[in-house]
């Protein structure tokens, strides 16, 4: 079940009623069995797997804070991490180090027959496993006491507006909020609102319409001139930004009307200056939760120079790897590991070079901003390739510089379409810095309205309604 599909909106509008006519045990148990039928409408199958890692984390957490023997608190904590990094491990990577195994040896002079298995893929596996693992953690690093009772935690677990695609939802913040049955809010309905109707706009005007453009380029990038290859990374470079952050604000939008708060996930990343900055404002509930949970522990920027280079890596290599089974993705990783450790011997040089040409603030900003968008784009190119070979091919032709003229692009009109809709999007980002616009809906009734009816008319005008899975359902 997708947001952007009738079958939601019919379960929604049946959900949210009955939510709120409930009270206490009856209103967890049903978010809990909608969460179930949610996840099961894809494959009820792998609703054992979320019963698993359910079962298996709470039971751990107790264990864990029912002793204060060091050694034994270890071994149990240890238990829940490598028993959710093998399931994970399982469904998402097996056949992919099968294949890397296999081609090694081949490369080796040694033929193997090889034969992978057909793995399906659970939806969400990866948030909703990387959840429950943080919890068993923090309660390992006696940061939260475990939660006893079973059914709210499975709720934790199974939540429906984050599970398949998040924002990772940390217990330290969120089982609290379970604590009291949330009243009817009408100001929370109407800021969940426009949460929700933002985060349409963003997936079905944008990200959808782009879609058709951006799978064209990357089937057959030798067919294109470089300028059209240009704006097809550049399409991209939306398109996964408008997807992800579309069906966050979605989901924060969802919970805002059920009376729950979830974090923010995404703050105008390709705004940043550098790429710290960037990673404070992509995909923020994985980036907090690598630098939580693997960046600090391997040490972090303690122990000189180049241990914090080798964390920032290390990091940003599981970090890609994270998002698929494919060596794209390890090298994207490694892109932005790179970044963030030239940034670090280069910054202040840089910042010194613009500071003696006494350049205006704002365009030293905009350089910066350019630049961080400039390599991300680069970076892009590599995860949304099929294979390294696709991702030479955009390269060569982009860097062929054959084909720069606007008579070469063709679908010219999309192209148009694709880039009113990105500017009206820069538009709303950058107002927002000096007005904030969600206020100003749930305040100004007439505004509100016009808002509103705003961006019903653009989703009508630029919306691609073909239901489309959004894009990280495959991570």
């Amino acid at each position: 079940m997708v947001f952007n599909s009738l079958t939601f909106l019919i379960f929604f509008s049946l959900f949210l009623p009955t939510y709120f006519l409930l009270r206490g045990r009856w209103r967890m148990w049903l978010c809990l069995v909608a969460s179930y039928i949610f996840y099961g409408w894809w494959d009820v199958r792998f609703l054992s797997l979320v019963l698993f890692t359910t079962t298996l984390d709470y039971s751990l957490g107790v264990l864990i804070d029912a002793t204060d023997d060091a050694r034994k608190r270890r071994r149990l904590l240890l238990v829940s991490v490598a028993s959710n990094l093998t399931f994970l491990g399982f469904f998402k990577y097996f056949n992919f180090f099968a294949d890397s195994f296999a081609t090694m040896l081949r490369g080796g002079g040694v033929e193997v027959g090889w034969h992978t298995l057909h793995i399906i893929l659970p939806i969400g596996i990866s948030f909703y496993t990387f959840q429950s693992m943080s919890y068993t953690i923090d309660v390992y690093k006696k940061e939260i006491k475990p939660e006893r009772d079973f059914f709210r935690f499975a709720t934790f677990v199974a939540l429906f507006p984050q599970l398949v695609a998040g924002p990772i939802v940390r217990a330290r913040h969120f089982l609290p909020q379970f604590q009291e049955d949330k009243k009817f809010e009408w100001r929370r309905i109407e800021e969940g609102t426009a949460q929700i109707l933002w985060g349409f706009f963003k997936k079905v005007a944008i990200a959808d319409s782009l879609a058709p453009f951006v799978d064209q380029v990357f089937a057959a990038p030798q067919a294109f001139g470089s300028l059209h290859l240009i704006i097809g990374v550049i399409f991209y470079s939306f398109q996964i930004y408008c997807d992800f952050s579309g069906y966050s604000n979605i989901a924060c939008g969802i919970a805002q009307m059920m009376g729950f708060d979830f974090p923010w996930n995404f703050r105008t990343p390709y705004f940043s200056r550098n790429f710290s900055e960037f990673w404070t404002r992509w995909h923020i509930s994985l980036s907090s939760w690598l630098r939580d949970y693997l960046y600090i522990p391997l040490g972090g920027n303690k122990g000189g120079k180049f241990m914090t280079y080798r964390n920032n890596m290390l990091t940003m290599l599981i970090g890609g790897l994270w998002h698929g089974a494919n060596w794209t993705f390890v090298f994207w990783g490694f892109l932005h590991g790179l970044y963030l450790i030239v940034q670090r011997l280069t910054g202040r040089s840089f910042g010194k070079v613009l500071a003696f040409l006494r350049m205006p603030k704002i365009l030293r900003g905009a350089i910066d901003i350019s630049l961080v968008y400039f390599f991300t784009c680069f970076a892009w190119i590599f995860f949304r390739a099929s294979s390294f070979g696709v991702a030479a091919d955009m390269l060569r032709g982009i860097g062929s510089f054959d084909g720069l003229s606007w008579s070469a692009v063709s679908n010219k009109f999309q192209v148009i379409q694709g880039f009113v809709s990105i500017a009206l999007l820069l538009t709303a980002e950058i107002t927002h810095q000096f007005f904030n616009w969600q206020q100003l809906t749930v305040r100004q009734p007439v505004f509100r309205i016009a808002a509103f009816a705003v961006v019903f008319w653009l989703i009508e005008i630029f919306g691609s309604f073909n239901a489309d899975s959004f894009i990280y359902f495959q991570f």
